[in-house]
């Protein structure tokens, strides 16, 4: 469990706040001779954090020292060079503020303070934590054109000494609510050996778990004695409270779970999904690419593009007449059309090329259900049969007007299933990486070919569990423990 640990230039710029011990001086953490070497979390407040300062060599040494650190040397690295001239389009609605956000009087700029991903004004709070994700500073002072609001044109840490009476209020509940631990007293009882952070989206209508998965990871957690808590976006400034992270939110790779992944990653923190396995199989066009390059059984497929795509005929001659199109993100069968026709082809290709520039286009292999193989770090952990949805020919089958309906699913005990197939999916999650995935697989005249890899698969209790029980929540826990334990001995 992390404590945490608050460095300041004097102990004087702590007056306007609680006394408390997290406290310490940059010149008594760099002078330090034994520090603890896994307990602590750094919070760097020093004034000046510039390239060769003490504040910078804090959070050097931090790093040096297996402490975590906010700013971490990456995060002071990125705001020291040139920043992005332009914010993601899906952002530029949360900038357009017509004149509501405080302009700075030297400059212009429109002005947005961030507090430990917080800020004053709640219309711009998802800017605003959206902003700390990329950069994890407590203090940022991000500025922005007034005539163009998805101009971000300055970004840097402010410091203690900037804060105004009020901005200090600010500042303190934002550093409460970061890390509550700062300011109570140690609790009595043995503290958890690590403090896990299970991330999902409890609106989602799709969750890789439902809840009653994710509070049986967490009652196995604690009688394993870690601390795990679930945790939403609106709480995901609060991530370097923790020593981990599990992701249980559907991933992509231009969304908050992949810049979560990335700031866990940067913080050295153990994560599932790691952002190398979000970017491998969230986009079907780089998965064909890599199964190409391993050799892996798949089906037969080709790329269309938007500015010079294949005409039907010379698709059909590659893959048949009837085929699957998808777009290169798609999830729980959504963006995958079936066409068997050149109407049909080029009508869906409009739709498609709407929202990708790339489209996969494969052969149509019909069968009665797919296998779904867990694996955890290379070994199968649980085996599913996912039937197709009745009378459609995809596991999910959503129609315009009405609720989504799915296929019913049967878990059969790994070493039951096809051993051609556990191979395959042991192989196929090897080229991913040692993340927890779940390996698609149709069997087609005996023969086993990969659909695709899912970096985070479903366990639903009742469903994937049906086998192993709560050990199979327990063998993820374990895997989580064991690289906490391996990074604690490095």
């Amino acid at each position: 469990m992390n404590s945490v640990l608050v460095i300041i230039d004097s102990i004087e710029q702590w007056e306007p706040y609680y006394k408390t011990q997290s406290i310490t001086t940059a010149l008594d953490y760099l002078q330090s001779e034994n520090p603890d070497q896994h307990s602590h979390l750094i919070i760097n407040l020093c004034n000046n954090l510039s390239y060769h300062s003490e504040g910078y060599y804090c959070s050097l040494l931090a790093q040096a020292r297996k402490h975590k650190v906010i700013p971490s040397i990456d995060t002071l690295n990125m705001l020291e060079a040139d920043i992005p001239a332009k914010l993601e389009s899906s952002l530029v609605r949360h900038c357009k503020c017509n004149g509501e956000l405080p302009t700075n009087p030297i400059n212009g700029l429109l002005q947005l303070d961030i507090y430990f991903g917080t800020c004053e004004d709640p219309r711009f709070e998802k800017l605003a934590r959206t902003i700390f994700d990329r950069y994890p500073a407590p203090l940022l002072r991000a500025e922005f054109s007034a005539n163009q609001h998805s101009h971000l044109c300055s970004l840097r840490t402010l410091n203690l000494e900037e804060l105004t009476d009020h901005q200090q209020d600010l500042f303190a509940n934002a550093l409460d609510a970061f890390n509550k631990k700062v300011w109570r007293e140690p609790r009595s009882k043995k503290p958890a050996r690590y403090d896990l952070a299970i991330f999902h989206d409890p609106e989602e209508q799709f969750p890789p778990s439902n809840r009653a998965a994710l509070n049986l990871f967490i009652n196995e957690a604690k009688k394993m004695n870690i601390n795990a808590e679930l945790i939403t976006e609106r709480e995901s400034s609060r991530l370097m409270e923790f020593d981990a992270l599990f992701i249980r939110q559907t991933t992509a790779v231009n969304h908050v779970t992949y810049r979560l992944a990335q700031s866990a990653q940067h913080a050295d923190m153990v994560v599932i999904d790691d952002p190398s396995s979000i970017i491998r199989c969230t986009n079907k066009v780089f998965l064909k690419e890599l199964l190409d390059r391993f050799g892996v059984p798949a089906p037969r497929s080709c790329l269309l593009f938007r500015t010079n795509s294949l005409n039907y005929q010379g698709v059909a001659n590659q893959l048949g007449q009837t085929m699957v199109l998808k777009i290169p993100d798609g999830s729980f069968s959504v963006g995958v059309s079936k066409v068997e026709c050149e109407h049909e082809f080029n009508t869906m290709l409009d739709t498609l090329f709407t929202r990708s520039s790339i489209i996969l286009a494969q052969e149509f292999l019909p069968t009665e259900f797919d296998w779904r193989i867990g694996v955890l770090n290379g070994e199968p952990i649980f085996a599913c049969k996912y039937y197709m949805a009745r009378g459609h020919w995809q596991i999910y089958h959503h129609k315009a007007g009405c609720s989504t309906r799915s296929g019913r699913v049967m878990t059969v005990p790994v070493h039951e299933a096809p051993r051609n197939v556990i191979r395959l999916a042991s192989k196929v999650a090897g080229a991913i990486g040692k993340g927890l995935y779940g390996v698609d697989i149709k069997t087609v005249k005996s023969t086993a070919v990969v659909i695709e890899v899912n970096d985070n698969p479903s366990i639903d209790h009742t469903i994937e569990d049906k086998i192993l029980g709560n050990e199979l929540y327990r063998i993820i826990l374990r895997e989580f423990v064991r690289r906490l334990n391996a990074k604690r001995r490095g």
